[in-house]
């Protein structure tokens, strides 16, 4: 019988999870939260271990996603540089516990933006943390390969 691979989620954010995929929520799914999260941890630097977990969250559900499993990796690659064996199969868990904490770290920050700008509007906060991340900066556009890039989008 094959096990079932899964990844957790933190406990403490159970709340702001439900939030971010209730009605008015900007997803549909857990998963997709903590991807964003993740995303978002990665971003900020924010990597943040955690020891008590809700329900963990089937691998499968990202696996069969387009590029679900392909963020778990580049994120554990970025981590990691030095390291490219970080990507065999046997340290898929090393990779989801890379994962797990920056979607923790995420989770915190979504949770200081609604704290700090006193909105219940999930979607417009995560709607401007997508264009703040979009948003060229000093350090980017001095990047000859992100101002091509940017020069190319007319940006």
């Amino acid at each position: 019988m094959a096990v079932e691979i899964r990844f957790r989620r933190p406990a403490e954010h159970e709340q702001l999870l439900s939030l971010l995929t209730g009605k008015d929520g900007p997803f549909r799914a857990n998963y997709e939260a903590l991807l964003f999260a993740a995303s978002l941890g990665r971003r900020k630097e924010r990597r943040v271990p955690f020891e008590k977990s809700g329900e963990g969250i089937r691998y499968a559900l990202v696996e069969n996603r387009e590029y679900g499993d392909v963020l778990i990796d580049l994120i554990a690659a970025a981590e990691v540089p030095e390291d490219a064996k970080i990507l065999a199969d046997d340290r898929l868990g090393e990779r989801l516990r890379i994962f797990e904490e920056y979607a923790n770290g995420g989770l915190h920050c979504l949770q200081a933006e609604i704290n700090t700008r006193g909105s219940r509007d999930l979607v417009a906060i995560v709607s401007s943390l997508v264009l703040d991340a979009l948003t060229p900066t000093a350090d980017t556009t001095e990047d000859p390969a992100v101002k091509d890039m940017l020069d190319a989008l007319e940006w």
